[in-house]
């Protein structure tokens, strides 16, 4: 009998470690946005880097920093970061598709991601390849340069 009660720890520790992440997760703020916003652009800062090791994109967190809704398709969107180091850009697309974007030597820390965007829900992971932290600014615009 002894034995059924220390079995029943494993499945319940396996269900709280699942909803802790999803509750993590669900602490990400969704950004939803129209053609048309009316700031322009929108910026937001934060800390690139994490502890989960990427094949292609270096060290990112385990959550997205930001997540976009678009409502609609965006004929033009571009998706800049700036930061000091190495960043990288991390895009989940809707469909699960992952695409990395790094900086080079010449850009100066700038990341871009610019054209047509589908409508449906974007997660962003800023990180960087060195696996260091360092202040990032995320600005999304409909404007093109």
């Amino acid at each position: 009998m002894k034995l059924n009660n220390h079995w029943m720890v494993v499945p319940t520790v396996l269900a709280l470690m699942a909803t802790a992440t999803t509750a993590t997760y669900s602490k990400v703020p969704v950004l939803e946005l129209n053609p048309g916003f009316n700031t322009d652009p929108l910026t937001f800062t934060g800390q690139s880097g994490g502890q989960r090791q990427t094949k292609d994109c270096g060290k990112i967190a385990a959550t997205p920093n930001h997540v976009i809704k678009l409502s609609n398709d965006f004929k033009y969107l571009r998706l800049s970061v700036q930061s000091s180091g190495q960043p990288t850009l991390l895009i989940q697309e809707p469909s699960g598709r992952r695409i990395c974007i790094s900086a080079d030597s010449l850009s100066g820390g700038m990341i871009e991601s610019p054209g047509y965007w589908n409508q449906g829900s974007y997660s962003l992971y800023i990180g960087d390849r060195t696996g260091s932290s360092n202040p990032y600014t995320l600005s999304i615009t409909q404007k093109p340069r």
